[in-house]
């Protein structure tokens, strides 16, 4: 598998991430992913514009920042445009994230089996096995429409940049 280090850092470290390189305009690849509820979900089920957040655990501040606030934008985007945040942490964990942070509007998924996400997005970290920190925009007809790796691991990702690519798909 394609490691392509340096890419992103944690505190100036740099770290390896595991798998392609995804730019503007390839397809979405598709990955199977574990829902909360321990149902598997596969990604091509999905229909419309669809917005994919990877966060290293939900658990940490700036991951909880970041999904309480796409939680909120997904209120004002409207029903069409899907929002997704696939992490490393047990589906367990995830729900119950979810509940304690009133997070309604988006829907959390866990790459902690096979890595199916991380792999297929380029964003797994080697050294942490954890996923990095990333945002991608694919349109209704799935390809990739703007891709956002955050350098810095505990950064948070350019909110407003997304958004847009967002609202030029609608």
């Amino acid at each position: 598998m394609l490691e392509r280090p340096g890419i992103i850092t944690m505190k100036g470290k740099p770290l390896t991430l595991v798998g392609p390189e995804l730019k503007p305009g390839d397809p979405a690849p598709d990955f199977t992913v574990v829902a909360n509820d321990l149902s598997d979900f596969q990604f091509s089920s999905l229909q419309g514009v669809c917005v994919i957040c990877s966060v290293p655990s939900l658990d940490t501040p700036t991951c909880d920042i970041e999904t309480r606030r796409f939680n909120d934008e997904a209120a004002s985007l409207g029903a069409g445009i899907k929002i997704l945040t696939i992490s490393m942490d047990l589906p367990f964990a995830q729900k119950r994230w979810c509940g304690a942070a009133g997070v309604e509007n988006l829907k959390t998924y866990s790459d902690h089996r096979d890595a199916a996400f991380g792999l297929a997005y380029g964003v797994l970290i080697k050294e942490l096995r954890l996923l990095a920190r990333a945002v991608f925009v694919v349109d209704q007809g799935g390809k990739v429409q703007h891709v956002q790796i955050v350098p810095e691991l505990p950064q948070e990702p350019d909110y407003e940049a997304v958004l847009q690519a967002v609202r030029q798909l609608v």
